[in-house]
């Protein structure tokens, strides 16, 4: 990777299961599993929070990092999820990729990754 402010994978996924999207537990291991898994450092513990109404209910998740924060959105009705890894520290998206896919096992996963700078 070239020298950039930041990094930022974005990742929107189709169809995880039900048990899955609604596991406030599962999600709080996922964001400490990925911290330690790329290699960054948290600062203090995940918050996961469930809100929103009908069909906009899910799980939000946020994990702040020493070098930025890693966010997830998960909606209980359609099981999409949708995440953001950034940080300026560099790390190994195919790292982000596998960790994601087990713990959210997705029928469909779009990958996008960016350099932030302004």
């Amino acid at each position: 990777m070239s020298q950039s402010w930041g990094y930022e994978t974005l990742i929107d996924s189709a169809n995880s299961p039900t048990a899955v999207v609604t596991d406030p537990d599962l999600i709080k291991l996922f964001l400490i599993t990925l911290v330690k898994e790329i290699d960054m450092v948290a600062f203090g513990d995940p918050i996961v929070v469930h809100f929103g109404d009908g069909e906009l209910s899910g799980w939000t998740g946020i994990q702040l990092i020493e070098t930025s924060c890693l966010t997830i959105h998960a909606n209980d009705c359609s099981g999409d999820i949708y995440f953001n890894c950034f940080s300026c520290k560099p790390y190994d998206i195919k790292i982000v990729e596998r960790v994601y896919k087990d713990f959210f096992n997705p029928e469909r996963m779009r990958v996008n990754f960016i350099t932030r700078q302004a």
